[in-house]
């Protein structure tokens, strides 16, 4: 699942029309890696919840900019995870 996670990320920060060639896994999305501000932060947020079906809180964005792709990667493969067990 994170490799599929990470897959859509990566393309979603390519269609928003960010430099994905050297982002790895330990890239930040904020300022000192992809550099994505609030609102991207939100349209990347916005893109991942109608991919997944997962939600970020309106106080998660700070949060957000902090990680690095392989943190938000992980963290929205483990929130997919637990929406479909709690479905079973």
């Amino acid at each position: 699942m994170r490799t599929e996670v990470r897959a859509f990320v990566v393309e979603q920060l390519a269609d928003m029309n960010y430099d994905v060639d050297d982002i790895d896994d330990d890239t930040t999305l904020g300022s000192s890696g992809v550099d994505l501000e609030s609102l991207a932060l939100a349209d990347l947020a916005v893109r991942v919840e109608d991919r997944y079906g997962v939600t970020f809180a309106d106080d998660e964005s700070e949060k957000l900019a902090m990680m690095t792709v392989g943190e938000f990667t992980a963290m929205v493969a483990d929130r997919v995870a637990a929406a479909t067990s709690d479905q079973s």
